[in-house]
Formats: structure tokens, C-alpha cells, sequence
């Protein structure tokens, strides 16, 4: 098993995770449709490089680690809205 790829796939499926869970509600469906083209481009990238078992296990790491980040700090802190955003210095 090659360290380096699985790391590399450990971050992009991580990455990929992370920006769904705490995207805007209204704009999840937006962000996960996105990211299923970065997943194409992994799982070619996978079939190609022929580094199946390193593509499980860095899902699998991924998976938990956006679990654990959730449990820890994404329930209580959930993501806001783009209408909560207030701008120092305006009047209205």
C-alpha cells in the first residue's frame, strides 16, 4: 500500500466531505453535485493508477474523520446562512 496516494485521497475525499457537510442548506444539493465531478475524476484516477485498496481505506479515514469532526464541533456549530451576514460600517 502506497502512504503518499492514500494520503492524497485521505485529503481530496476528506475535503470533499467537509465542504458538503457545512455548506448552506439551500446549497448542498448544489455543492454535492459538484463534487460527484471530483469524484469521476478520482475514480478514473483510481481504475488507472490501479490503487483500489488505497481508495477504501482513505474513504473509510475520511468517512470517520468528518464523523468525528460532526460529533465534536459540526453539531454545535452549525453552518450559517448567507442572510446572517453583516457588514461592519453599513448603515442599514
Amino acid at each position: 500500500m502506497d502512504a503518499g496516494i492514500t494520503l492524497l485521497l485521505i485529503a481530496a475525499f476528506g475535503l470533499m466531505m467537509f465542504l458538503v457537510q457545512r455548506s448552506e442548506k439551500r446549497r448542498r444539493l448544489i455543492v454535492f453535485l459538484t463534487s460527484l465531478i471530483v469524484v469521476e475524476l478520482l475514480r478514473r484516477y483510481v481504475w488507472f493508477r490501479d490503487v483500489h485498496s488505497e481508495a477504501w481505506t482513505a474513504f473509510i479515514v475520511a468517512l470517520l474523520l468528518n464523523l468525528f469532526f460532526w460529533l465534536f464541533i459540526g453539531r454545535y456549530n452549525p453552518p450559517g446562512s448567507s442572510d446572517d451576514i453583516q457588514v461592519i460600517g453599513m448603515d442599514d
